[in-house]
């Protein structure tokens, strides 16, 4: 199996009625994941991680809510199986659902496609997001997913709390961030269904043809500002290869990713948001980003990380204080 969970597979086997086969899913730094092989059926199981966690993370129970409720929607989303609370089980909370046919890339230059195809899976990422911005929550059954109005002010207040909930307090930066986005809060945008983590490599494609064939990972989703997630999805621009896979500094023209301004411009058109992006949005993903990540490192450093590789990637943190401080370099934004 590779990589061994940090369960007993015969409990799972007990539970499931038939013998399975377990594969550890690649990326991702929250909710550990496995494909599970019982009988003819291939499923994916997310769970929690064992240990004490941060309050409010690894959402697992919201995961599979939201997923239930877009199953026949306009996004397309992995057809859920349950939803298991007997932690006796496995030792954690956990769900199940089926396992989408297609591919995920962890770096947004979609490496393995050609241009034409890495235009096609972007644009469609575009109006993924539009449509999942356009949909009636309420309808849904999702008026009590979040709350309805103040997004951001208690998006500062979530974030600043986890970073102060963090022991291992070490860079200053974030610190005047936080000081900074709470005295800054914008004017409210509609309120939409968000993602929370909305970038290519939550996004399953499928090539044949080039489109978006699964939207995965739902763990930060919530009902909010449309705003954040083009701002999540935007801040990869910013970032160079090294860093998370971004594309900054790449020839995208010949890659034929679309830039920014096309990006948006196809979100909108599709039906989503004409409010504007500001740097503000931009920079508070930039700031959310560097408090997960520090997230990210309190864990390995606990002995609770999902990935080999989160020690290297929480010390990325301080690289996301640092482009949020840029994008906020003007007079209103000073150190206290």
């Amino acid at each position: 199996m590779g990589v061994e969970p940090d369960f007993d597979p015969a409990q799972l086997e007990r539970y499931l009625g038939a013998p399975v086969q377990l594969t550890a899913a690649s990326g991702g730094q929250s909710n550990p994941t496995w494909f599970v092989r019982c009988g003819p059926r291939d499923l994916v199981l997310r769970k929690k991680p064992r240990g004490a966690t941060v309050a409010s993370a690894h959402a697992i129970d919201r995961e599979y809510r939201i997923l239930k409720a877009l199953q026949d929607s306009a996004v397309p989303v992995p057809r859920v199986v349950e939803m298991v609370e007997d932690e006796t089980i496995i030792g954690t909370t956990f769900y199940l659902m089926d396992r989408l046919d297609g591919e995920v890339s962890e770096t947004t230059d979609l490496p393995d496609l050609t241009p034409p195809e890495r235009k096609a899976v972007h644009l469609d990422a575009a109006r993924v997001l539009a449509r999942l911005h356009a949909l009636d929550w309420a309808a849904l059954g999702l008026a009590n997913f979040g709350k309805h109005s103040d997004y951001y002010a208690r998006q500062v207040r979530r974030w600043c709390g986890q970073w102060d909930a963090l022991e291992a307090r070490h860079d200053p930066a974030l610190d005047a961030l936080a000081a900074w986005f709470a005295g800054n809060i914008p004017a409210e945008a509609q309120s939409t269904i968000v993602h929370g983590d909305y970038r290519i490599g939550n996004l399953m494609y499928g090539r044949d043809p080039a489109r978006i064939v699964g939207a995965l990972d739902w763990e930060l989703s919530t009902l909010g500002d449309p705003l954040s997630d083009l701002a999540h999805w935007s801040m990869f621009y910013d970032l160079p290869p090294d860093r998370m896979g971004g594309v900054a500094g790449l020839d995208l023209k010949t890659l034929g990713v679309p830039n920014r301004a096309t990006f948006l411009e196809t979100y909108r058109a599709a039906g989503g948001t004409n409010a504007e992006l500001t740097p503000f949005h931009r920079a508070f993903a930039m700031f959310r980003m560097s408090v997960i990540l520090e997230g990210i490192t309190a864990r390995a450093a606990a002995g609770q990380a999902t990935n080999d590789d989160a020690r290297a990637v929480g010390a990325l943190a301080p690289d996301f204080a640092r482009l949020a401080e840029k994008l906020l370099s003007s007079d209103t934004f000073q150190r206290p």
